[in-house]
């Protein structure tokens, strides 16, 4: 079974809150037959849009395919929170890569998130989006490690646009006193997922961009062109990037190897009334510290959107809105009992090192994927770094490239059984506050 069909129906958004709230774009066509171009770009998502849309503007003749609808994967179903750093802290970058590609990568990831504050203002105004990003730490311990490494990253990087948050202003921020403290993060912020990928979509087509969807790319041949074969029809291109994320379908193996898909899960509730004026009062969004993080931010109509919860392989639990209001009524208990009007899940990618992976698997073919669930910015500025690199503007792509992205333990074979066994000790240690 493929990730594609397993949750969902063919040429169908699934039934979230982001779908019944976007207006939705018009069907594009099917590929048929042979077509050639500069860059055939595989994937509908934030990455594959971005790349698009870059390319074209620079003049290339670019063709994408969807093997579903635009914005049909995580692009259309996340919790639409647009952070401006790595899912390492500033000290554990310098750790993993040094000073000099630390300083370079913290730069790059204010780069993302403003890049993308600025498309969605261009090209998708109704995406609604709204500054402030807050981490909130369960414990003083953990709320002492967010304050200290505050401190780190002003003083190594010169960031100046985090501060923290102790108990009593995150519990007034947030509306709940579950958390002991934590940080605001104003170069973030939040949007409408779903209406950025249409937003970007249709700046593509105003570019010039050829798209078409339902075209399941099943091999990428290489060689100079390249050659992309759908069930239907085949590209000959100068140059192809895959930007599939947690739905590649071994497109790659250096990807199946190092990326992981994995299933997580968001519920709307019904508009909160009075009560939203307590929760979330500046309208920011938010995560918390757990392992198995919870994540939630407000609609633009006043519903708690609320993601918790994670599982593996392929199919989304029967259940979804069990498996979510158990952490959203943990996190607000003032909300038992809420009416939750949709339910819906996604799949994403991670990597074992929770830093994207990029690479150039032939001299014309490249690959991005792997964000580990920071992907509305990140996968916005990979697009961007593969169509400047198609133009041999290569220095910020080949700096991600470098990034450490080991193999997950026992291949495609054991790496979801593995992590499985790994992510339900993480989450034992989360209930019990270890």
């Amino acid at each position: 079974m493929n990730l594609l069909d397993a949750n969902d129906r063919r040429g169908e958004y699934p039934a979230s809150y982001y779908a019944a709230s976007a207006k939705p774009l018009a069907p594009f066509p099917v590929l048929r037959g042979q077509i050639k171009c500069d860059l055939c770009i595989v994937g509908g998502g934030y990455t594959g849009l971005s790349a698009a849309l870059h390319a074209a503007q620079a003049g290339l003749d670019v063709v994408l395919l969807e093997a579903q609808r635009i914005g049909f994967g995580a692009s259309g179903r996340n919790g639409g929170q647009v952070g401006s750093t790595f899912n390492l802290d500033g000290q554990e970058l310098i750790e993993t890569v040094g000073q000099d590609d630390a300083s370079k990568l913290y730069a790059l990831g204010h780069e993302a998130a403003d890049l993308t504050r600025e498309l969605a203002a261009a090209h998708a105004p109704d995406a609604g989006y709204q500054p402030g990003v807050i981490h909130a730490d369960r414990f003083e311990g953990e709320a002492k490690r967010t304050r200290d490494s505050i401190v780190h990253t002003a003083d190594t990087f010169g960031e100046n646009a985090v501060r923290a948050l102790d108990a009593e202003e995150i519990s007034r921020l947030l509306g709940t006193e579950v958390y002991a403290g934590g940080a605001l993060n104003m170069a973030g912020g939040h949007l409408h997922p779903l209406r950025y990928a249409f937003g970007l979509a249709r700046a593509c087509i105003a570019a010039g961009v050829r798209v078409f969807e339902l075209s399941r790319v099943h091999e990428v041949a290489s060689g100079r062109p390249a050659v992309v074969r759908t069930d239907q029809g085949q590209v000959q291109a100068d140059h192809v990037t895959i930007g599939t994320n947690g739905y590649s379908t071994g497109l790659n193996r250096g990807t199946r190897a190092r990326v992981m898909p994995i299933n997580n899960f968001i519920v709307a509730t019904e508009p909160l009334g009075d009560a939203q004026a307590v929760i979330l009062s500046e309208n920011h969004c938010a995560y918390d510290d757990r392992f198995v993080v919870n994540y939630f931010r407000k609609s633009e109509d006043g519903r708690l959107l609320f993601g918790g919860g994670e599982s593996y392989g392929y199919r989304f639990p029967k259940d979804i809105v069990a498996k979510v209001r158990k952490p959203l009524e943990q996190v607000y208990p003032q909300l038992k009992g809420v009416k939750i009007d949709y339910a819906w899940g996604g799949t994403l990618a991670i990597t074992m090192s929770r830093l994207p992976y990029l690479a150039r698997p032939d001299p014309n073919v490249l690959v991005a994927s792997g964000y580990s669930g920071s992907g509305v910015a990140l996968a916005t500025f990979a697009g961007k770094l593969m169509a400047e690199a198609v133009q041999s503007q290569s220095a910020g792509f080949d700096l991600l490239a470098k990034l450490p992205t080991p193999a997950f333990p026992g291949g495609g074979a054991l790496r979801t059984p593995l992590l499985a066994l790994a992510m339900t000790w993480f989450a034992m240690r989360d209930r019990l506050g270890v």
